[in-house]
């Protein structure tokens, strides 16, 4: 199973909830296109900061090799390096340019596939639906029950995982 975080968009002006489909769910893991293509990969997702940064480390490492006098195999095998790197950090890339964008991260899911997550996290994202609408006007009719009710405090947890930016 893999494990996605959820991230939802700035909401427009005007507009008291985001719409569903455009959230993104973001796999967590090392991505096999992101080691083998990687600047591709990075032109794929628009990492525009990440392809600069990925081609200036990659020309410095390239030029200071040669100046050292290494072998194609040295300079191979930095290029693997830094394209592994790439793979490993492909989520993390991702969630970042979504953070500097102001999404929000409001979930984690695990899923066989991203199509499995997005069941799971949509399913629990309903039934919390009647946590979500806005409270009652005080001018709405209560009930003459003497007894005080609080609701209860929601958990705030989907799975094993706690909701972002919760206190710890």
């Amino acid at each position: 199973m893999s494990i996605y975080t959820v991230h939802q968009p700035p909401l427009d002006s005007g507009a008291a909830v985001a719409e569903p489909y455009r959230f993104v769910f973001v796999r967590d893991g090392f991505s096999w296109w992101a080691f083998l293509l990687t600047p591709f990969w990075m032109l794929r997702h628009r990492l525009w900061l990440a392809l600069a940064i990925y081609i200036l480390v990659s020309a410095a490492v390239d030029t200071g090799l040669h100046a050292l006098g290494a072998s194609v195999f040295a300079l191979v095998l930095a290029g693997l390096l830094i394209s592994f790197l790439a793979g490993l950090e492909a989520g993390t890339l991702r969630r970042f340019k979504l953070a500097r964008r102001h999404w929000r991260n409001i979930g984690v899911v695990t899923g066989d596939d991203v199509e499995d997550a997005e069941r799971r996290f949509f399913d629990a994202w309903i039934r919390q639906a009647p946590a979500r609408r806005p409270a009652p006007s005080p001018s709405a009719p209560t009930s003459r029950s003497t007894a005080p009710t609080t609701p209860a405090a929601p958990s705030g947890v989907i799975g094993l995982f706690p909701e972002p930016g919760a206190h710890r």
